[in-house]
């Protein structure tokens, strides 16, 4: 089940995002690939983490590989709709 986080505001979408985003990073590979395919640097992360458009990215990143995606949406109890409709809240 998922949890209250839906997307419904942007705060909420943002805290699902960094969820999210937390989870990427819990794995080097998968951080990398991250940084590699958004063009993303580490300090640009960093400086950029509060920035709807960057986290949206994150959420973009997860989208464009279907495993990672639902593997994020069951590590961080939410689901696959709710982060892509997060990602359409921070892209608004």
């Amino acid at each position: 089940m998922a949890d209250d986080t839906n997307g419904d505001t942007p705060t909420d979408a943002a805290a699902l995002a960094l969820r999210a985003l937390a989870w990427v990073l819990s794995e080097e590979d998968r951080a990398q690939r991250l940084l590699a395919l958004t063009g993303l640097t580490a300090d640009h992360l960093r400086a950029a983490l509060g920035e709807p458009a960057t986290l949206a990215a994150v959420i973009g990143f997860l989208e464009a590989y279907d495993p990672d995606l639902i593997a994020c949406a069951a590590a961080i109890r939410s689901s696959p709709e709710d982060l892509v409709a997060a990602r359409r809240e921070l892209e608004a």
